[in-house]
Parts: structure tokens; sequence; C-alpha cells
């Protein structure tokens, strides 16, 4: 177990679940989980603690309700604060909503934990973790977006089926924006190193990266809400590769300045996650058909950034 602090601050389904899976791992000594609804952190925190007899890990984890000083000094601080879309809520009402409350957390939890590598969960992922980023003001490798581990994942799932083999075998990687305009990439997609189009057709290929690309709201059509399960577990994942200075290659949203051709946005690429947060950004070669749907995502995010800038925040 690693003599450090990490704390969460939405103790939501995503929170709880990537605060289970890290308390699990024994990433950490002391597990502080943050809400503003009253007594759910720390029902949750408990209920946590009363199953390490039985998962056999020694975390502790506690809750708190909107008390930012429990989380002084933390290592590594996870952001899932937020609200899910509602219906008949534009884009734009989403991200004037979500931008506030992600600048406040972020402003506190700076406040007591200046050194914290910052992951974000919250959406619109990518402006949300712009809006951290600016408002921490801190080094662009210390804040990280989580969303293209939890697109690769379903990506890897959807092809597990496909060829039907075991998950573990898959190789894969996604770029661009957590949303509809997402890139997979099926010419850097291996079954244990052999080209993916040795065992599926072009047209299961591309079936296969639209139900990617939709996959968020495939879930939400189901369950009437969004997922929690796989990005919790992403989340922990990436945590891991950080704590464990594991310098995985591992798709996140982080900051351009010019990697792709692309500046002043978060946006999904190829990292190397280890103790300091990205400790390099991964820039694969693109074909041209590749190349457009980059560039088209980044579109996309861009015109959601704006939204986020024009609100005038700082």
């Amino acid at each position: 177990m690693k003599d450090l602090k990490i704390s969460i601050i939405g103790a939501g389904n995503v929170g709880a679940t990537a605060a289970t899976a890290i308390a699990q791992k024994e990433l950490c000594n002391q597990l502080v989980l943050l809400d503003i609804r009253k007594g759910i952190a720390e029902g949750k925190a408990l209920d946590m603690w009363q199953s390490s007899p039985l998962a056999l890990y020694d975390t502790r984890s506690i809750g708190v309700t909107d008390d930012f000083s429990a989380t002084a000094n933390s290592n590594i601080v996870v952001i899932t604060s937020g609200s899910p879309r509602k219906p008949g809520q534009n884009r734009e009402d989403l991200v004037s909503q979500n931008a506030k409350i992600v600048h406040h957390v972020t402003r506190n939890v700076m406040k007591y934990s200046p050194d914290a590598i910052i992951l974000v969960v919250s959406n619109p992922l990518d402006v949300m973790s712009y809006c951290a980023y600016l408002t921490a003001n801190i080094d662009r490798k210390k804040v990280i977006g989580m969303a293209g581990l939890l697109d690769t994942a379903r990506y890897r799932a959807f092809i597990a089926d496909a060829v039907n083999c075991s998950v573990k075998d898959i190789q894969a990687v996604t770029m661009g924006g957590h949303g509809d305009t997402m890139v997979p990439l099926p010419r850097y997609t291996t079954v244990s190193g052999v080209p993916l189009n040795q065992f599926l057709d072009d047209k299961t290929i591309h079936q296969i990266c639209e139900r990617t690309r939709y996959g968020g709201g495939e879930l939400v059509n189901l369950m009437g809400t969004s997922a929690w399960v796989a990005p919790g577990l992403a989340t922990a994942r990436m945590v891991e590769s950080i704590v464990l200075d594991q310098r995985r290659i591992l798709p996140c949203s982080v900051y351009l300045t010019g990697e792709y051709g692309i500046n002043d946005i978060f946006f999904g690429v190829p990292v190397k996650l280890g103790r300091n947060g990205v400790e390099q950004i991964l820039e694969i070669e693109l074909n041209e058909e590749e190349r457009a749907m980059v560039d088209q995502s980044a579109i996309s995010v861009k015109e959601t950034t704006d939204l986020f800038r024009n609100m005038n925040l700082f």
C-alpha cells in the first residue's frame, strides 16, 4: 500500500464505483469521498469500509458533506461532480451548469491540495477538463480527463464479442472528443498482435466503430441513466498507473498545444501516465481518412469549448 491520500469529489454512482476499485487495489492509505448531499458520502464510505474484511483490503475510507478541508494534502483528486443532461436541456445549458460546479470544486480542491494531480470525469468531459485546468492554473500534465480509456474499453468489448475471443487479447486506441465524434482507429487495433482486419470484414468493423461512438447513449436508453461501472473502473485504472508509476499508454483527454496540429482544447490522445501525471503525449501517424475524422472531432470539441469561454468565468 502506498503512503498517500486520494479524494473523490462526487459520491454518485461513478465516484463510488471508482472509490471501491481504488480501495480494493490498495492504492492509498486514506480515501476521502465528498458530496454536497448530506450523509451520502458518509454512508457509502462506511459501507466500503465494512466491506474491507470481506474483500480483504486495508484502505481506510471516510466520507464528508461539502467539507473540502477533509481533502487536504491529497495526492490525487478525482472530480465527478456535475449534473447529467436532462430532457429538453441543450448543450449550452449543460456546459453552463456543470462548468460553474467544476470551477467551484476545483478552486476548493486547489485551496487544500495545491500539489494534487486532478482527474476529471464530469461531462461534457473535454470542456470540464479545460475548466478545471484554467481554474487550477497548474502544469497541464497534472490535469487529465477520463474519456478515451472508457471509449476504448467499450470498443474492445464489442470486438471481443465479434471475434469470439478474450477481451484480454484486444489492443486498441481511440482518439478525439468524448462523444459522437470520437475516432476509433481500426488500423491500430489488433487481436494478440494480429491486425483486426484479419478477423473481421470492413462492414463489421464499421458497425463496431459506430456502436462505440454512441456507446454512452445506448446505455442511457437501456437504463434511463448514464453508465457507472465501466467509467468508475476506467478512472481507477488511471489512478493505478499514476500511483504505481506504471507509465501505461492510455487514451486520455489532455490539453494540447500543437500536437496533431490542435491547440488550446482538451482532446483525447494516447498518453503515457506515470507518477507525474502525463509523462508524454504520443503523436501517432494518421492516414488521410483518420486525420480528417480527428480534425472534425477537434472542431466539435472547440465549438463546445467556445460555449464555456463565452461564460467569462475567468
